[in-house]
């Protein structure tokens, strides 16, 4: 006559629910994290239904269970591993993981931003945050922003929904303050998750400009200049003049000038070096006009400056 030993058909039962579960996670996705997390207590539910089974069914009076070690060895491992599973997720960690094993590289497309500009707009100042920007001059009456951003993200997650996610712009008096966002990151080791911007600001060229680079790479496209332009704390600077432009280039505080310095007048001034302890010479101030140089575009406390002339 076969023995019954409390534990095999638990250990079978868990088995087949087990199967069947990640049988269910091929057709309706789910996710292996959560099949560990919901499937487990069903483990001891299995289990205590079969000992009071035992117990109901047995003809003695005072039944004795015999086990299935090797089989309760088994069951009691699987239900270790899903009680260490819950006892994880309740930390956040296993969403952490769930969520940077779901991400990817994408760029994607900033929302654009578009605002019109009143007749009494006479100074806008653009500060940025930490992302190479360009700013290009435009003749129409209107403040506008675009571009892409890089970052890694779940299927169809957009980190960036709106423009004032990235952009803030307020009017004040006569002047427009341009303020650009740092996109949203988490600093958590491996599952940390960074972002990039490259955008362009479109700026009136008839309104005066102030740019604070708070060091970053800035390209800057001024087209027909029809007023004075500055640019600060800019790490490396790229000006592109159209031939035709009536401005003045001052540069003062930048260290290296590249391109045709030929077309400049530089004056350089020597100063000590205090960490090798001997003179250099370095750039005081630099000049480029090109017309009559009626407006005035300002360079100051930039580390690397070039010039292109375009058609």
């Amino acid at each position: 006559m076969r023995t019954w030993r409390v534990g095999t058909f638990s250990m079978g039962a868990s088995l087949l629910l087990l199967g069947i579960f990640l049988l269910f996670s091929q057709f309706f996705g789910y996710q292996l994290l959560t099949i560990m997390m919901s499937w487990w207590p069903a483990i001891l539910i299995v289990l205590g239904i079969e000992i009071l089974v035992f117990i109901f069914l047995s003809k003695e009076e005072r039944p004795f269970l015999k086990y299935d070690f090797l089989s309760i060895f088994f069951v009691g491992i699987l239900g270790t591993v899903g009680i260490g599973f819950a006892i994880i997720s309740s930390t956040g960690i296993l969403a952490k993981v769930n969520d940077v094993l779901q991400r990817e590289e994408q760029t994607l497309d900033l929302p654009s931003y578009e605002q019109k500009i009143s007749n009494e707009v006479k100074r806008v100042v653009v500060n940025t945050d930490r992302y190479p920007l360009t700013i290009e001059g435009t003749a129409n009456n209107e403040i506008s922003m675009f571009g892409t951003y890089q970052t890694q993200v779940r299927k169809n997650e957009q980190l960036i929904s709106k423009a004032n996610d990235y952009v803030s712009i307020q009017e004040k008096g006569d002047t427009i303050y341009v303020q650009v966002k740092g996109l949203p990151s988490d600093s958590l080791g491996p599952f940390g998750r960074y972002a990039s911007l490259s955008a362009t600001i479109l700026i009136p060229s008839h309104v005066k400009l102030e740019v604070n680079g708070n060091d970053n790479p800035i390209t800057l496209k001024p087209r027909s200049l029809m007023n004075d332009w500055s640019v600060d704390r800019a790490s490396h600077l790229s000006v592109q003049i159209v031939n035709s432009s009536d401005v003045k280039i001052s540069a003062t505080g930048v260290q290296e000038i590249s391109g045709d310095q030929e077309k400049w007048s530089i004056i350089k001034e020597n100063v000590n070096n205090d960490r090798d302890e001997y003179r250099e010479d370095v750039i005081k101030l630099a000049t480029f006009q090109m017309g009559k140089g009626t407006h005035h575009l300002q360079i100051i406390n930039s580390y690397q400056l070039s010039l292109n002339t375009v058609e």
